[in-house]
């Protein structure tokens, strides 16, 4: 791609997503959202294959939809609450359309389909930018909106996309798809708890982008699209072939990584609200998510190929590799639990 064409296209993103991290009103929220959306298509098309062109245009479809939900409910909120600013109560119905609006741009179930075709579609430099970039402004919007959203909704999105993100990457084989419903169940646990707690909402969000940067940027250095190619990444790479095992653990929420931080709070939280059933149900269907995660360390670790001779295990530099920062916080931030929940 031409270097001006791609410069131009990575400040679009950014633009839209600061415009509408930094705006009050709906309209201009409104429109970062569609900037961030016209912005990422010619990444996606970027290379012209038959699949990056139908996952564009289901991403465009649905980014769309979405959007003119948004722009309906504001303006129902507006003719209703005569209000335009995003941080005020809203009315009970355009807050509910909006939260769908949002959940629908974010890959929440069942508004989800769209989500694993797009990223299977997509290169893995563009679906790292899908996964954690384009999430920042609709989660920025949902976050705000907290206050004025039906928790009954939020609760059954939350325990569905938990469960769906569970059932739906157990039988996958490609490694952005498996990436895409890990996404949905990890968004599943901020929904659920956004009505109770909208700062644990933003801590896992964080925790989130945080541990899926380190995976995508890790499969990226890897140059890993499948299981099969997954295999064979420790006789090529055996140090960063552990670290992004530990990574994939952690997104897994295993305990004593960064992962299990989140899931423990909100826990936590929700017996506090005398939600124990709702707690156990949602922690349930996390084992469903730990399955497949578990498989995928299996295939790193555990299958090795047979031309694998000790002097490949090479010490990790961390002066030399991008990947130790995010690495190192995506697997010990467990022992600031305390700090974090003093700032919560």
């Amino acid at each position: 791609m031409n270097p001006y064409a791609l410069s131009m296209i990575v400040s679009s993103l950014a633009l839209g997503t600061i415009l509408t991290l930094s705006s009050y009103h709906w309209i201009l929220a409104w429109i970062g959202l569609e900037i961030n959306t016209l912005a990422i298509i010619p990444l996606m098309t970027k290379t012209p294959h038959p699949r990056a062109i139908e996952a564009a245009t289901k991403y465009f479809l649905t980014q769309a939809a979405a959007s003119a939900l948004i722009l309906f409910s504001s303006i129902l909120n507006a003719f209703t609450m005569g209000e335009w600013a995003i941080n005020v109560p809203s009315h009970p119905i355009p807050a509910t359309l909006l939260s769908i609006a949002l959940a629908m741009k974010l890959g929440v179930a069942p508004f989800h389909f769209w989500l694993p075709e797009v990223l299977q579609g997509s290169t893995l430099q563009t679906g790292f930018i899908l996964s954690t970039w384009q999430k920042l402004a609709p989660m920025a919007l949902l976050i705000q909106l907290s206050q004025s959203v039906n928790l009954t909704l939020m609760l059954t999105l939350g325990l569905l996309s938990t469960i769906v993100g569970g059932w739906g990457g157990i039988n996958q084989t490609q490694i952005r798809k498996v990436l895409a419903f890990s996404s949905v169940a990890h968004l599943g646990w901020m929904v659920a708890i956004l009505k109770i707690s909208p700062s644990l909402t933003l801590l896992n969000f964080s925790l989130y982008i945080l541990m899926t940067s380190t995976l995508f940027l890790t499969f990226i250095s890897l140059n890993t699209k499948n299981m099969y190619e997954l295999s064979t990444t420790w006789s090529k790479t055996p140090t960063l072939a552990a670290l992004s095992m530990l990574s994939l653990l952690s997104l897994s929420g295993l305990p004593p990584l960064t992962g299990f931080l989140p899931k423990w709070l909100i826990a936590q939280e929700m017996i506090k609200q005398n939600m124990i059933a709702f707690a156990l149900m949602i922690l349930l269907s996390t084992l469903l998510s730990l399955f497949f995660y578990l498989r995928l360390t299996y295939s790193m670790s555990l299958t090795l190929a047979p031309n694998l001779s000790s002097s490949s295990l090479l010490w990790f530099n961390p002066s030399k590799n991008i990947l130790a920062s995010p690495m190192i916080l995506s697997l010990l931030l467990l022992p600031l639990t305390p700090t974090i929940m003093i700032i919560i």
